[in-house]
Formats: C-alpha cells, structure tokens, sequence
C-alpha cells in the first residue's frame, strides 16, 4: 500500500542516518590526527594560532590553512578562527574560494586579510540540495548572475536565460504580456508532454500546472493560461543555474527528465546596508506586419465590385499600438555579523501592443537569514514572496477553429470596409467567420486576477564539524479568478452574450530532511548526502456561465453582479490532489583536487502511478579528472584550467494527468435501459476510461561527455559537451486490446526518442586595460533527434486551422523522423492558370490524402548566443545576439489568407497575388506553407554611464542606461516572428512548429536609472 511517513517514522530513519554518518566521522578524526603524527615526527613543532578576515573585516569562516607541501591542514571556525602545530619556520597556504591564496611564514597571532581574486568569484556553483565549487562539478551545468541575464522588459524569469545557456531553448508561446514560454533543454524528450525543465526557487520545487485560470471559448478560441513564473520580480533574483545532464539531474528523480533550473533570489550583501531604486520605461511596438494587400491593391485584384466599400484601412495599424511599460523595484539589503536580510517591493505595468491588453503586478518579497547557539551552530532561513497580478485579455485564443480569431479577423479583414459606418457605429461586415477586429475587441472583456505565495522556512544545524542537519517546510498557494464577458452583438457569435467565471485554487506543500557530511581522509575528500521529502499538490477549479446578458452599458456588469440579468446555462468544478514521497542520497568524492567520483540516487513515489508501479529508482554516476593538477602540467603556465568530465544516469517525466491509471465511470442515457413499462429510460453506466495499473514514469537514460578549460590566465575559457539523451517508456493514450471497454488506454510504450548533439561555450577576455575591458561569449548546440522502435505505425498532432481544414494535422511521429516531423502534401509551383501543382508520389491521376509526404520538422538543428559587453571608464555597452538553423514552422497564417480569400470579400497575402495564384485555389495544407525559421537576431543592447558619486556621501551609486530589444532580425520568415511555437495540440500528443497569427512578438526601446543609497 501507498502510505505516507509518518512523525515516528522520521525519528526512527533521521536517529539510524544520524548513527551511520558519526562513524565514520570519529574514524576521519582519528585517521587525520595519526597521519599528522606520524609525517611531523622527529621535528620541532610549534602550535600557531591566527584569525582570517575578508577585505572588510569580516571573519572568513571556512577557510583552508594549510602546511605547506604537506596533507596538515585545517579550516577556520565561523568567527574565522584557526589553530594548527607545524615545525618552526613553515609555509603556510591560505585558500577560500573566490580570493587569491596566500603564503606566509607561521608564527603566532597570524591576522591575514585575504584579497578578492574576480576571475573566481563565480567558482562556486548550486547543485540539488547543496553547493559545489566549479573545479568539483562532474556534470553538465551552466550558472548566471544578475549581470549575465538578458537586458530588458522581462516579465518572468525564464526569459532571463534566452540565448545565455547552450543547448537551452526560450521560445514564446504567445507575445502577449504574461504569456506562456516553452524553454527546453537538449531537445524534446517526449510526444504527449511538455519539455518544461523543472523549476527550483530557493529550494522549493515549483509544480508546472497553472496557476491561472483559462479562458472560455465564446466561438474565438479559448486563451491558455499565463506563464505560472510570471509572478516572480526579475528584479529579485540573484542567480540562474541550469542542470543539462543526469549527473546534475538524478537528483530530482522523476521531475528531472527535461532539466532543472535552480533560481536563487538576493540576499544581504557585505558592507553597508544598502537601499536601491531600479526604474525604467519602455514603449514597445509590432516587430513587423504581415504583408497583406492594401487598399489599393485589393480593388486591383478582386473582380467583383461588390468587394469594394469605398474605405481605405490598415487594419493591422488599427489593432496594434504603441505600448508603455512602466517598472518600479526598491529593496532593501543588508548583513551583520550573525545574518542578512533582504526585502524588496515592486509594481509593474505593462501594456500590450494590442488594444487593451494589458498586465499589471505588484510583487513583495523579505528574505532572512539569522544564526544562533556557539559559533553560529544554527542557521534559521525564511524566503516569502507575495504578488498580485491583474491582467486584461483579448479574444485570441491559439485553439481557435476555422473562425480564427481577433488577429487572424484583422488580418483576413477587407482593406476597403471603414473601421466605423456613416451612422458613428462599428462597420458590420455581414459576413460569417469574418467580423469587424474592433467591434471585437469593443463587444469582449476578459480580466483575471492570480494571487500568490511562495515561502519557504530553512533551518541549518551543525550537529558536529561538518555534519549538518536541514529542515525545509515550504509552501506555494495560487488563487485566480477570471471573468470573461461577451456582450450581444451582431456577428453570428453568442450573439445574445454570454458570462463565464473560472476559478482555480491551488496548494503545494513541501517537507524535507536531509543530511550533509563533509570530513577528509587524508587526500581524500568526502560529502555525504541523504534524505527524504514528501510534496503534496491539490488543484480544484469551479466554473459557472450565463447567457442571455444585457447589453453592454446597460445595468451593472456581470462580472460585478452576475445575477443582475441572463440566465444560468451551467456550473461545473473539479478537485484533485497527488503526493510525492522520496527518499535521496549522493556521494561526492575527491582524492587530491584530482580525481572526481559522484554518484546519486533517487527513490520517487508518486500516487499519479498504478499500484504495480509506484516507485521509480533513478540513478547517476559521473567523473571528472583535473588535468591541471596532474605533475605534468604543472610547469605548463599557458593551461589555468582543464577537466574532463563523464556522466550517465537516468531521470524521470512524471507529468501525466492525475487519475489516467484508475478507471473512470459515468451514467448515460446512451448505456441505459427500459425498467418499467412505462418505458422510461433509465441511465446505464458507461466507462469512460480503463484502469491501467501497470502504468509508470517515462525513463530518459543520458550520458555526458565534457571537458571544462581555462587558457593564458583566463584570457580564453569553455567548455565542450557531447550528449546523448533516449526516452523510453514513453507514455501515450493508445488503441486498447479487445474486448476493452474503451476504444484507447493509457499506457507505456516501446518506442525510444533520442537527442543527440555537441554543446559548446566559449569566452575571451578580449582587452582589459584600467580604462576600456572587452569581453565575448559564444555558445552554441546541434541537435539530432529521432524517434525509434515506435510501437504504433505513426502518431498525429498540430492541427491546423482554416475553411476546409478541420481535423488536418500538420506533425507526425514515426519511426525513423525526427519528432514532430510535418506531414503534408508537395507543393510544386502554379501552373499557367495559377492552379496549385502538387506532387503525385503514386501517380494515380488525383491528388488526395495519399499523396501527403513526411517532411523535416520544426527542431533547429543549431541554436546559438553571442554576448559581448563593453566598458570604457563610466560607460558600458552591452549587445547580445541569437540565432537558430535547420528548423521550419508551418505558417498556418498564411494558410489562413490564401488566394481562396479574394472570392469571399476577405483579404489575401500579398506574395500569393503576385505569384499569380488563382482564386478558385482550394487551401490544402502542403510545403508552400513550410518555411525555414532560421535566423540571426540583436536580442538586446544595453548602454549605460555610471554617475561619479564620490563627492555625494548620501549617495552609494547611480547608474542611467538605455535598453533596446529584439532590435533587428534577419530571417526569409514571412509571420511575425520565427521564434514561435502555438499550441495546437491533439490526441494528447503535442505539437511542435505551428504558428498560428501568434500574438506577436514586440521591438521594446527602454530607458531607466538605478540608484543605490
């Protein structure tokens, strides 16, 4: 039976984990001591005491003295303390990470000051459940800081990392503010899921479900739930790390398959308190338009005059804007000798750039941190945050059918019909699937409201020298309501208005223990891991609706007063919960700085699974060799740095809908029977879905090959990586056996999808002068991917949207291709009347479904970044590029305005004019909507001036910038952009590479100050 750890059952497991770490904790005592003995004997020796400071003053707990050319060495105590017996006369080194070392002859009441070394400050980097310094990793991980984020509007986090990371994809779902984002990490590791990395915010494990409700859909399609990250402050966060590998991953067991992005929010720094302003404004427009026909051109090239209204309309200049952000942060930031603490509140405002879009929230957060008992034993540590976002939607759902939605209706409108008729009111075009893009958004109201709070509570006791105990409890609670409003109105869609409410009400709770043991054995060096965490997720959601509303302006909105007018035409809701129950273990060993050994493993439990299934067992092992240590290289002054590095391991995908493997039942008229003889019907029960309790996690197995180096002190730096990552297992809602109750069952599939590629990252410190320093970084990844052993013939997804084109799906999934690969027919050219050519692979004489041919799909097959920055005395520049190769979209707008529109009072894509294609053309999906989305853009550039504020003792700093985005792009993409992929999903399986008239994506120009008191 599944069951939870109950109190007593902790006490007993922490008591026997407790009992297994102090052995070998007296044993590495005594080891040490007779080693110490034994090399020093036969000389003088003398007993020296001293203290280590930063170059603050600050005691510097932690830090390695050590005789030199000797294994006798010690650490300071937290008040940076130290005692150590050496023969008369000894060297000394004296090393802490991020400071240069030190030489020094012994003698009593040593007092060292040690001094900043910048080329180390990042050396130390965040793994799961603890910290390792740069030169111990085994694995494949990438970390940022505030100054390597990218620069300007970003409104979650995830955006952060665009084009910083190699082999990290950031792609927008939406240009809307607040939208989805689809960030994946060395390729797409399953067909029915996301590729969603987990999300780690100062060690609370965030869920990837929603967090806000989702639309309804009023005949426009239903808009998707915003980024669940969104409700972070960019402005908080201190640190980004990426874990690419199963080494870094395994950890987190059955949520590691796709990738873990550890996010570390600020904390009191050294020094004074500081108080900081950062604001900024932006105003942002449309990338660049579709290009569609005007006016002018239309009344050339329709034949019927009846087409023409006389008016002359750009209708994308009158849906899109120019869209004002206004961001305002203050915090506050400070550390004493015993703690550090940090808090900070902001507000945000950002409109979209279409017409009354908008997002809007209001963030607070306090982190603390304070110690306690004998030489600060125990650590208590609180991180809290609190937003509140509002946002205003518009009618454009990425689900919308054939009717397409607000940007497709601007897009497709006639270019001669007037915004307004003579009478002041909203043209009506008296056309169905095609409405006035104005009088939408003029008839649609659509406001949410999320609140959330994410905390978490940490304690840190030492239990002995490096045995400590950790506590985390940690909670993450969303409320979101949303009204949606369409009023009466004269298209054919709810004409008579209708009013949906959706609420979503979320909890995660979170309880961990865990142990860390360090302790040496002479050379050899150990850290011990092992604990347990149990995480609880509970979502229930109500829905009601009314219809038949008033007419807009009329009495009191429903969103204010539901009952006021209409009537009920329904109510639903829902309640779930899963849990999470894991036990977690790793070792970490390193003999001589040299050679590296880790290996983890992780037990989940999970009551998504079928009883036969409930755990999963998740493995790594990694090693790394530290060239430069070896004798060899040691006279080798050109090499500061050169590891190779292996890994393999296996990590779980356990993002399946709750309750897939029990069996589900309802009752329906359709199962039912006559009773009596008065020949009522009474319901039967029918079953909806069969119970599978065999069912388990999706397996993705990764090796890791990879080499970290450092060049002419640090002048040229990087790392290289191969990487191969198979998921197996897979989990699909497929055709049951017979006899089965239910024509498909959720189940494990045969099949593998392999990625495969090279990753690499390359620095150079350029030119670094006392007035002007220059540095660049490159990092770029291939991709490979395949699906093998498929168990089924094909599988579809990423259907399409157009007249004629309902259930077309435009990705496939079979054996041998790539996942997602198009499927489609050939277009080949028009012939001499404009008529489409298509291939006819069978040469039967008829172009049908036959002739549709598998073609390549929309994963690039190279993505890349390059960041420079620029200093000269107080001004800095900062430009950062990226750029993909190899990959194609399915420009389903374009198929939405083909010729066939010029026979229907609609507008058309210029470029189809042109071509010659005839009107009569029926829209098929083929090639001539497959277009390369390869291209190279200025992602960001920031200037800046750093303001003399010597002669201002108030004033710690001040620093004015300039920021420009998505600047310019180079690319043959005829949408909007070529960084998109829209949710088109079907069959449970996802899609990949649908543009479908996205919200689009926006050129921002910003300027703002920070000021540092």
């Amino acid at each position: 039976m599944y069951s939870k750890i109950t109190f007593f059952k902790l006490k007993k497991l922490l008591f026997l984990a407790l009992v297994m770490l102090c052995i070998p904790a007296g044993f590495a005592k005594s080891a040490a001591v007779y080693s110490i003995k034994k090399t020093q004997s036969g000389a003088y020796q003398q007993t020296i005491t001293g203290t280590i400071v930063d170059e603050l003053g600050t005691p510097l707990p932690g830090a390695t003295v050590r005789e030199k050319g000797t294994d006798n060495g010690v650490v300071t105590d937290f008040d940076g303390n130290f005692t150590i017996t050496v023969p008369a006369g000894a060297l000394l080194e004296i090393s802490f990470i991020g400071y240069k070392m030190q030489e020094v002859t012994a003698e009593e009441n040593l007092q060292i000051t040690m001094e900043p070394d910048a080329a180390k400050l990042d050396e130390v980097v965040l793994v799961g459940y603890g910290t390792q310094t740069k030169k111990d990793v085994t694995g494949a991980v990438a970390q940022l800081s505030t100054e390597d984020f990218k620069k300007g509007v970003n409104v979650s986090p995830d955006n952060l990392i665009q084009g910083k990371v190699a082999g990290v994809r950031v792609v927008q779902s939406s240009g809307e503010p607040g939208a989805g984002v689809n960030v994946s990490i060395r390729g797409i590791g399953s067909i029915r899921s996301g590729s969603t990395p987990l999300f780690v915010v100062d060690g609370m494990p965030l869920s990837n479900e929603s967090v806000s409700a989702a639309s309804p859909n009023f005949g426009l399609g239903s808009s998707a739930p915003k980024n669940p990250l969104n409700f972070l402050n960019t402005s908080d966060i201190a640190s980004m790390t990426v874990l690419k590998d199963a080494s870094a991953t395994a950890i987190y067991g059955a949520r590691g398959s796709n990738g873990v992005v550890i996010i570390t929010t600020k904390q009191g720094q050294k020094g004074k308190a500081s108080f900081t302003v950062d604001s900024y404004a932006s105003v942002a427009q449309v990338i660049d338009k579709i290009d569609v026909l005007s006016a002018d051109e239309y009344r050339n090239a329709i034949t019927d005059p009846a087409y023409d209204h006389g008016g002359n309309t750009d209708w994308q200049d009158e849906l899109f804007r120019n869209a004002i952000t206004q961001n305002h942060n203050f915090s506050f930031a400070k550390r004493t000798e015993t703690g550090n603490y940090y808090a900070s509140l902001s507000y945000m405002d950002q409109e979209g750039i279409v017409e009354t879009s908008d997002f809007e929230r209001t963030t607070a957060r306090l982190n603390a941190e304070e110690s306690f008992l004998d030489e600060k034993r125990l650590k208590v540590k609180m991180n809290l945050t609190a937003s509140q976002i509002n946002e205003s939607g518009i009618p454009n759902g990425a689900d919308a059918g054939s009717d397409g939605q607000l940007i497709m209706h601007a897009l497709m409108a006639n270019p001669t019909q007037p915004v307004f008729a003579d009478n002041g009111d909203y043209t009506n075009f008296n056309l169905n699937q095609n409405y006035n893009p104005m009088y939408l958004l003029h008839i649609y109201d659509d406001q949410t409201e999320t609140v959330r709070v994410l905390g978490n509570l940490e304690t840190t006791f030492r239990i002995i020298d490096g045995l400590e105990y950790k506590f985390n409890l940690g909670i993450d609670k969303s409320v979101s309501e949303r009204n949606s409003t369409i009023y009466p109105n004269v298209t054919d869609r709810q004409q008579q208005g209708a009013y949906v409410q959706n609420n979503l009400d979320s909890q995660t709770t979170l309880l961990e223990h865990y142990l860390t043991y360090n302790f040496d054995l002479g050379k050899n060096n150990f850290e011990v891991l092992g604990g347990l965490s149990y995480q609880k997720y509970y979502f229930s959601g109500t829905s009601f609706s009314i219809i038949n509303i008033d007419e807009m302006g009329t009495g009191v909105a429903p969103a204010n007063n539901p009952g006021y007018s209409g009537e009920q035409s329904g109510v639903s809701g829902y309640a779930q919960e899963n849990e999470l129950q894991s036990y977690f273990g790793r070792v970490n060993y390193n003999f001589d700085n040299k050679y590296l050994l880790t290996a983890s493993l992780r037990a989940d439990g999970s009551t998504r699974f079928g009883d036969n299934n409930k755990y999963g067992y998740f493995p790594s092992f990694a090693a790394g060799w530290n060239i430069d240590r070896e004798s060899f290289l040691a006279d080798v002054s050109e090499i500061s740095q050169l590891k190779l590095r292996a890994s393999w391991g296996q990590t779980g995908n356990q993002e399946v809908a709750n309750k897939i493997t029990q069996a589900s039942y309802s009752q329906s008229q359709a199962g039912g029977y006559y009773l009596y003889n008065d020949y009522s019907l009474i319901n039967g029960i029918v079953v909806n879905r069969t119970a599978n309790p065999d069912l388990k996690w999706e397996v993705v197995t990764q090796f890791n090959v990879g080499t970290d180096f450092s060049l002419w002190d640090n002048k040229l730096y990087g790392s290289l990586d191969y990487y191969n990552k198979t998921t197996t297992d897979a989990i699909l809602n497929i055709p049951s056996e017979p006899l089965s109750p239910t024509s498909s069952v959720w189940s494990n599939i045969d099949g593998e999808i392999v990625n495969k590629g090279f990753e690499f990252t390359l620095g150079s410190q350029l030119v670094s002068t006392e007035d002007f320093n220059w540095t660049l970084d490159v990092n770029g990844a291939t991709l490979n991917n395949e699906i093998k052993n498929l168990p089924v013939s094909e599988l579809y997804s990423g259907s399409v949207a157009g007249p004629g084109l309902s259930g077309v799906a435009a990705n496939i999934y079979k054996s041998g291709y790539e996942a997602g690969s198009f499927f489609m027919l050939k277009h080949l050219g028009y012939d001499e009347n404009g008529t489409d050519i298509f291939e006819d692979i069978n040469n039967d004489g008829v172009i049908n479904a036959d002739d549709r041919q598998i073609f390549e799909g929309a994963l690039p097959n190279f993505t890349f970044g390059i960041n420079t920055n620029l200093s000269y005395k107080r001004w800095d520049l900062s430009l950062a590029f990226i750029g993909q190769t190899g990959g194609y979209l399915v420009n389903n707008t374009n198929l939405a305005l083909n010729i066939n529109n010029l026979a229907s009072d609609r507008n058309v894509l210029a470029d189809f004019y042109n071509q010659g294609a005839n009107s009569q053309n029926t829209p098929q999906l083929s090639t001539l909507y497959m277009e390369k989305s390869d291209f190279i853009r200025l992602n960001n550039a920031r200037l800046g001036y750093t303001v003399n504020v010597e002669k201002i003792n108030w004033l710690q700093g001040l620093n004015i910038y300039v920021t420009g985005s998505n600047l310019f792009t180079i690319t043959n993409y005829t949408g909007f952009d070529p960084l998109v992929n829209s949710p088109r999903s079907s069959g449970g399986n996802q899609s990949i590479g649908i543009d479908y008239t996205t919200y689009p994506s926006a050129r921002s120009y910003m300027i703002g100050a920070t000021i540092k008191l």
